[in-house]
């Protein structure tokens, strides 16, 4: 691989960034972490998910190692590096830094370990887009912070896995008999014509997509509910979508093996679909 990373101050290419054994990431999954979608070469809502870091940094205290222009310059070049792909997907990684195997905080303080890379992003075909998606429903074995952006994702990667297991693009999770969200996605459901989606609290992560979203359904007047959404309420909806960075947004139109209404993305999706793609064009796509 040739592609270029950033590592503790410097770039370099991604066969010789290594860390200590002993860094905490490492050891205790003791760290934060960001993704940031970038079409065109222009990182999308870079402030927003800037502030969501520095929320994750500041809820498991790890002291934020960069100022906003000092990750801004970080992450422009790392795009220049890596310019051979138009769009991108930028992995931002804090953890404690290296210190002796102790679950306690490291006393006197450690520098804090940052490493950034990029993929290319690849967004759903148009023909997925067209089909939708099958999920399934588990319970949500995460912790109670899920509004944390950590890097421990062992409880992700198993839901994830249930998914690939059974065949299907997403486990939607469900706690005490609520929606929260997907493994690696927020759900919203449509219920006779109105949005709905489940409120930010601490078992769930608050995505920047998630926000879009919001704001394009209250721009257009399409019919919004932020609230608590329940098993039922999930099972018995129109249309169910997700969404993040990478998936944008998603129809599923099977759940557990059920169709989702007629089994076809709905009417709200393909509009919100569409308002989407034309939001991202005009402010991402350079004309």
């Amino acid at each position: 691989m040739d592609d270029t990373v950033y590592l503790n101050g410097s770039f370099m290419p991604s066969a010789q960034a290594t860390i200590p054994v002993l860094d905490r990431g490492f050891i205790f999954g003791d760290g934060i972490y960001e993704v940031i979608p970038v079409y065109s070469s222009q990182p999308f809502r870079l402030q927003e998910h800037l502030s969501r870091l520095v929320h994750s940094l500041d809820a498991v205290r790890i002291r934020n190692p960069l100022d906003f222009s000092g990750w801004q310059a970080m992450i422009t070049r790392l795009i220049q590096e890596n310019r051979a792909w138009k769009d991108q997907s930028v992995y931002l990684q804090v953890t404690r830094g290296v210190a002796p195997r102790d679950q306690a905080f490291p006393v006197p303080d450690v520098e804090p370990t940052v490493f950034a890379m990029s993929m290319p992003l690849s967004t759903p075909s148009a023909e997925l887009v067209a089909s939708g998606v099958s999920a399934i429903t588990a319970l949500d074995i995460r912790w109670q912070r899920c509004n944390i952006k950590a890097i421990s994702l062992l409880a992700n990667v198993l839901l994830r896995q249930e998914a690939v297991d059974h065949g299907v693009a997403e486990t939607l999770m469900l706690r005490d008999g609520w929606l929260t969200e997907g493994s690696s996605s927020n759900v919203f459901i449509v219920h006779e014509g109105t949005l709905l989606a489940p409120p930010k609290d601490q078992h769930m992560l608050p995505g920047i997509t998630y926000d879009v979203i919001l704001e394009l359904a209250e721009y257009h007047a399409i019919p919004l509910r932020i609230g608590a959404v329940s098993e039922a309420q999930l099972r018995h909806a129109d249309e169910i979508w997700l969404t993040s960075s990478t998936k944008e947004i998603l129809a599923v139109v099977s759940l557990d093996g059920k169709a989702v209404h007629d089994g076809r993305p709905g009417p709200v999706f393909r509009r919100m679909y569409a308002l989407y793609q034309d939001f991202k064009n005009q402010v991402m796509r350079p004309r």
